[in-house]
């Protein structure tokens, strides 16, 4: 049975829809108004091995950040979605990614909990784009997904390069989290739920 799911976030300032399949081949559609982050959801789903079509409209206008954050409220709701009770799942996952110059580690916990940490610099613009917004989209996916997440960017100079550490790293980790073994019976917990 295929663990996908589509979601559906419209607002005043913003309308997204979020499909995505868990165990796909990193096949990817991003379409958000900011070239940016596209770049940044289709490394995601690459490197994620997820095949994710994400839309979105917004206020772009004014700034990417009610766009941004809410991508990551509907993308978090999507995987929540997608894993249903969670059974099987290896829940834990790890990555340590460098980009040339940077590198950043990220670990995940799919704990039914949120929580989130980020350590390092990541201030400026890239691309046009403010990189400040990328903690908002992962605190927002946080939030929905309900997971624990820590990133540690460690260091790096390039900004584009951080911020392309940090989803690849997040990608990879989220991954492995995700992944069933056939050695898990029901949710990988002492309580029986996660």
């Amino acid at each position: 049975m295929a663990r996908k799911a589509e979601v559906e976030r419209t607002t005043k300032e913003t309308s997204i829809s979020v499909s995505w399949e868990l165990d796909g081949s990193g096949e990817y559609g991003i379409s958000t108004g900011i070239p940016f982050f596209d770049h940044m959801l289709d490394l995601f789903a690459k490197h994620g091995l997820f095949d994710l079509v994400v839309t979105a409209k917004g206020d772009t206008e004014v700034d990417n950040h009610h766009t941004v954050e809410d991508a990551g409220i509907a993308m978090g709701k999507a995987l929540r979605d997608a894993l249903g009770g969670m059974e099987g799942i290896k829940r834990y996952g790890s990555a340590l990614v460098p980009m040339d110059e940077t590198l950043c580690m990220t670990v995940v916990d799919i704990s039914g909990r949120s929580s989130f940490v980020f350590k390092g610099r990541l201030q400026g613009r890239t691309g046009g784009f403010d990189v400040d917004v990328v903690k908002e989209f992962l605190q927002a996916f946080v939030n929905e997904a309900r997971l624990t997440l820590h990133v540690n960017l460690l260091y790096g100079s390039n900004l584009h390069h951080k911020v392309e550490a940090v989803f690849k790293s997040f990608a990879r980790a989220l991954r492995t989290a995700v992944e069933k073994d056939d050695r898990i019976k029901g949710v990988l917990s002492t309580k029986g739920v996660l």
